[in-house]
C-alpha cells in the first residue's frame, strides 16, 4: 500500500494505517472484485499438506550440499570420518558437499517451531537413504558400513527422529535401503534391513506412515542402484517390497514411483536415466499413493548439468518461473492417469532448485515461488507437498545452525494458520504475474482466506471485497532480505524461541491496494460461504 495515494483511497482509518505501513508504489491498476461468499469448492487437500523433509543423511551425519559461502568449523572437521564409497550422489564433485553432525532433534526450538506446522509428514530418505545401514544393536556401531552400504544408521539416530514426530505431530515418511548391500547374490532386493527397521520403529511406538521404495528410481545410477539397474527390475523389487508391506506394515502406505526431473528442464535426460513411464509400465499399478519431485531447475551447485537447467536471481519472479510447476505437475498427473487412475497425488520433495537450493532460497525472493507452487498445486490435485528441507542447506526453511526461520518459513506458518482443506475457486482473472487463491478459512465455519501475491515488480493491483477482512501482508526492505515483514513490522520469535501470535490489519470493504512484489493473506470471517460451513 502506498503512502503516496491519493485521500480518497483512506476510506477508514484502518486502511490509511496500512498504506503507511508500504513502500511507495505507482497508481494501482484495476484487478477484480471478489464475492467471496459464492466460490465454489474444487477439492480438498490433506490435512498434512504441508510437509517438509529432513534428509536420512541429517540423521546419520555425513556430506550434504555445503551451504553458499559456507565454511566447515574445526569442530565438525574434526567430526567428519573419512569419506566411504557411496557417500554422495554418482558424478558430482565433492567440492558440492560438506560434512554435518547428525542434527539434534531434541532442540527444543526446533521441535517448537516444527509443531507449529503440524500436522505434517517429515520424510526421511533422499539419495543417501538408498544406501544406508541400520545398524539394529544397541552395541557402538562401525565408523564404516558393511560392504554394500555408504552410511549407518543407530537405533539411537531413529529413536530421536521417532520422538520428534511425536512432538510435531508429523508422521514419518521413508524409504528402504535398495544399494548392492541389501541384495542376495543375483541382485534380488531383500526385506531384512527393511524388517529390521519397522520392527524398532514399531517396538518404540512409532508408525511410517508411508513408505517409498527408492528415492528416485529413475536416477538409480545415481542414487548407488546395482550397475545396470533398469525398469524390469524396479517392478521386480517394489512387488517384493509391496508383499514385505503387506505382511508387515500393512496400515503403511505404498508411495510410487517418486521420480523427479522430467517434464521440465531441470535435470536434461541422458545416459542410465530411466523414465517414470518405464518404470510405471514395469510395476503395474501397485502404489496407493501416485509420488514424484519437483524441481524446476538445478542450482547454482550443478551448473555443469547445462545452461538449460539454470534459473537466475533475475527471473525468479517471472510469469514463466513461477508456471513450472504446474507444467511439470501436468506431466506427472498425466502418468497417474494412465497407470494409477484415482489414486492421491503427491509431492514427496520439492524446493527452488535441486542440488541444495540457490543462493536466494534463503530469502523473501523466494517465498513468491514457495506459496504459488502450494496454492496453484492444491487447485490442480495435489494432497500433499513435502519441502525439502526443514533445516539444511540453502533452501531449509530454518537455519541450519541456529534453527531461526528463514521468510519461507513464515509464509508455511500464516499458511498452516489460516488455509483450510478445502480448496475454492476465487473466480478471479488477475492481471499478468499476479495471483489469486482461496480456500476455506482455518478454524471459522462459513470463513474464507484469500492468497494474493503480487510478483509484479512495477505495479500495484486492486481488488474490490464486499465484505471487511483481516490483512497479512508479507513485504521486505528488498527482495534478498532473509529477514520478512508482516504489515510493516519484523517477524521474529518470542523470547522463549516459540512463534508469535500474528497481528492482523483490520481491512474495512471495498478497494484493496496491492504493492509490488507483496504477498498478502486475507482472512475473511464473516464471509458466510455455504461451502466452508
Amino acid at each position: 500500500m502506498s503512502g503516496n495515494f491519493p485521500s480518497r483511497m483512506c476510506i477508514a482509518s484502518a486502511l490509511c494505517a496500512v498504506a503507511a505501513a508500504f513502500p511507495a508504489t505507482p497508481p494501482a491498476t484495476q484487478l477484480v472484485s471478489l464475492d467471496p461468499a459464492t466460490m465454489p469448492a474444487t477439492g480438498s487437500v490433506d490435512e498434512r499438506f504441508q510437509s517438509y523433509n529432513i534428509e536420512m543423511v541429517e540423521l546419520t551425519g555425513g556430506r550434504f550440499w555445503k551451504p553458499y559461502n559456507s565454511h566447515a568449523s574445526d569442530a565438525d572437521k574434526a567430526q567428519a570420518p573419512a569419506q566411504q564409497p557411496g557417500s554422495t550422489p554418482a558424478g558430482l564433485s565433492q567440492a558440492l558437499f560438506q560434512y554435518r553432525p547428525p542434527i539434534d532433534l531434541s532442540n527444543s526450538r526446533l521441535r517448537k517451531l516444527a509443531a507449529a506446522l503440524g500436522p505434517a509428514y517429515v520424510r526421511v530418505s533422499g539419495t543417501w537413504a538408498n544406501s544406508v545401514y541400520f545398524h539394529d544393536s544397541d552395541s557402538p556401531a562401525s565408523a564404516n558400513a558393511p560392504s554394500g552400504f555408504s552410511g549407518v544408521l543407530t537405533r539411537k539416530e531413529w529413536k530421536g527422529l521417532i520422538d520428534f514426530s511425536h512432538a510435531a505431530n508429523a508422521e514419518i515418511v521413508s524409504s528402504v535401503a535398495t544399494s548392492p548391500g541389501a541384495r542376495d547374490a543375483h541382485g534380488v532386493w531383500t526385506s531384512q534391513q527393511a524388517k529390521e527397521l519397522f520392527a524398532y520403529t514399531e517396538s518404540l511406538g512409532g508408525r511410517i506412515a508411508a513408505a517409498e521404495f527408492m528415492n528416485e528410481p529413475n536416477l538409480a545410477a545415481m542414487g548407488g542402484a546395482p550397475k545396470g539397474y533398469d525398469a524390469a527390475a524396479f517392478g521386480r523389487d517394489v512387488a517384493a517390497f509391496r508383499a514385505f508391506l503387506q505382511q508387515t506394515s500393512p496400515g503403511t502406505l505404498l508411495v510410487g514411483p517418486g521420480s523427479v526431473g522430467e517434464g521440465s528442464l531441470a535435470i536434461p535426460a541422458g545416459a542410465g536415466m530411466l523414465t517414470s513411464e518405464d518404470l510405471l509400465r514395469a510395476a503395474g499399478p501397485v502404489f496407493g499413493v501416485f509420488s514424484y519431485h519437483l524441481y524446476a531447475a538445478v542450482s547454482q551447485r550443478c551448473a555443469g548439468l547445462g545452461a538449460p537447467s539454470q534459473i537466475t536471481q533475475a527471473a525468479a519472479l517471472s510469469q514463466d518461473w513461477l508456471s513450472r510447476p504446474e507444467k511439470i505437475n501436468a506431466f506427472y498427473a498425466g502418468l497417474r492417469d494412465r497407470f494409477e487412475p484415482g489414486k492421491p497425488l503427491w509431492i514427496t520433495e520439492t524446493a527452488d532448485a535441486a542440488c541444495g537450493g540457490n543462493p536466494w532460497a534463503s530469502t523473501f525472493l523466494d517465498t513468491f515461488r514457495y506459496l504459488n507452487l502450494h496454492a496453484s498445486l492444491a487447485q490442480r490435485g495435489v494432497k500433499v507437498i513435502m519441502h525439502n528441507t526443514l533445516a539444511s542447506s540453502d533452501y531449509g526453511l530454518l537455519d541450519e545452525k541456529t534453527f531461526a526461520p528463514r521468510p519461507n518459513y513464515w509464509a508455511a506458518l500464516l499458511w498452516r494458520r489460516l488455509m483450510a482443506t478445502t480448496v475454492l475457486d476465487p473466480r478471479a482473472s488477475p492481471a499478468a504475474n499476479v495471483y489469486v487463491y482461496a480456500h476455506c478459512l482455518e478454524a471459522h465455519p462459513g470463513g474464507v482466506a484469500l492468497l494474493v501475491i503480487n510478483a509484479d515488480q512495477q505495479i500495484a493491483h486492486e481488488i474490490t471485497l464486499p465484505s471487511a477482512a483481516e490483512r497479512y501482508s508479507l513485504t521486505a526492505k528488498n527482495l534478498q532480505a532473509t529477514t520478512v515483514q508482516l504489515n510493516g513490522k519484523p517477524l521474529q520469535l518470542n523470547s522463549d524461541g516459540s512463534v508469535p501470535n500474528f497481528k492482523a490489519q483490520p481491512t474495512p470493504a471495498g478497494r484493496l491496494i496491492f504493492a509490488p512484489t507483496t504477498i498478502t493473506f486475507l482472512a475473511i470471517p464473516n464471509a458466510a460461504n455455504n461451502t466452508c460451513r
